[in-house]
């Protein structure tokens, strides 16, 4: 079984969802979109996991690739695959599947 993975910024992986991965046997592979916005054919995955980033889904101007990932998304949940979306993979979803996303008006994190 093959697990792609897709990564926003380079401090937001997989963390202990990749030793859980790995324990059930699964091949895993990313996109991370910080490099390079390419991604696998989507019926070549068995799960599509979306991790988080501090982007907004809204932000296709500034980050053009988050067309492209909502377009495979929507293609991977049409054709069928689990997706696990956290955080900002939550609200990829959403967006992907229609959804109007909103900008929450409290500050989430603090740096």
């Amino acid at each position: 079984m093959r697990a792609h993975y897709l990564q926003h910024v380079p401090f937001e992986g997989l963390g202990s969802i990749e030793p859980w991965l790995r324990g059930a046997g699964y091949e895993i592979t990313n996109t991370q979109f910080f490099r390079s916005a390419e991604l696998p054919d989507f019926d070549q995955i068995d799960l599509l996991v979306v991790m988080g980033g501090p982007m907004s889904v809204n932000d296709e101007d500034e980050f053009p690739w988050l067309r492209k990932e909502k377009k495979f998304i929507r293609d991977v949940i049409e054709f069928g695959k689990p997706v696990l979306g956290i955080c900002l993979g939550a609200q990829l979803i959403a967006g992907s599947m229609g959804a109007i996303v909103y900008k929450n008006p409290v500050k989430e994190t603090v740096l």
